[in-house]
């Protein structure tokens, strides 16, 4: 399954970065990776290095091995860098576009939004958080969708600081795709090139 129901902080402690869309919780108290022997500074290989970026990724957006892996064959066909165009069709997966609208807390609640139903595309209501979503599209909430707490709050009080590139409109609770996603605008450190370098030598 995509979703990880795991510790979320533990993950991101031991990835050594905050990922907002995991979790709204950040590892600012205890910056080190957890267990007995987690703050004492270990130099990892490049191997590790590698894992470590690509991990990112995937917990960020909550895809499968399989999922990034496919992205990855896509964004190397492409003619624009490899790593800038995973990071955008990364961004550009319908679950990521709702958390960062401000209409749930994290990626993951994101995805329970609309496997649930309670988010409309154009106007239909989907149910498949993987669908790209392109310049043009706007999404809206079901009347039930507006009413769930965490919704509401989040509204009110968004995760993170909605992106250039989409806008969003309160009087009808909507938010529109302007263009695509940059790489620059990617909501926590990641060295890209790392997670292209992991996969070339595996795909």
């Amino acid at each position: 399954m995509s979703r990880f129901t795991g510790p979320r902080l533990k993950v991101q402690r031991a990835l050594g970065t905050a990922l907002p869309g995991l979790s709204r919780k950040s590892p600012e108290e205890r910056n080190y990776p957890p267990g007995q022997h987690g703050m004492k500074q270990k130099r990892k290989s490049d191997y590790g290095l590698r894992l470590m970026e690509k991990q990112k990724l995937r917990f960020n957006y909550g895809v499968t091995e399989r999922q990034i892996q496919r992205l990855f064959r896509e964004a190397k066909q492409s003619k624009a860098p490899t790593g800038e165009r995973l990071l955008e069709l990364l961004e550009s997966r319908l679950d990521n576009f709702v958390f960062r609208a401000g209409f749930a807390p994290t990626t993951l609640a994101a995805r329970q939004l609309v496997s649930h139903r309670h988010v409309l595309l154009n106007g239909r209501s989907v149910n498949i958080p993987s669908i790209r979503v392109r310049p043009g599209d706007t999404i809206t909430l079901s009347a039930a969708g507006k009413r769930i707490p965490s919704t509401v709050e989040c509204l009110a009080e968004p995760a993170l600081s909605r992106p250039e590139w989409l806008s969003f409109d309160g009087d009808t609770v909507s938010a529109t795709v302007t263009r695509c996603p940059d790489a620059s605008e990617v909501p926590f450190p990641i060295e890209v090139q790392h997670v292209v370098e992991y996969y070339a030598v595996r795909l």
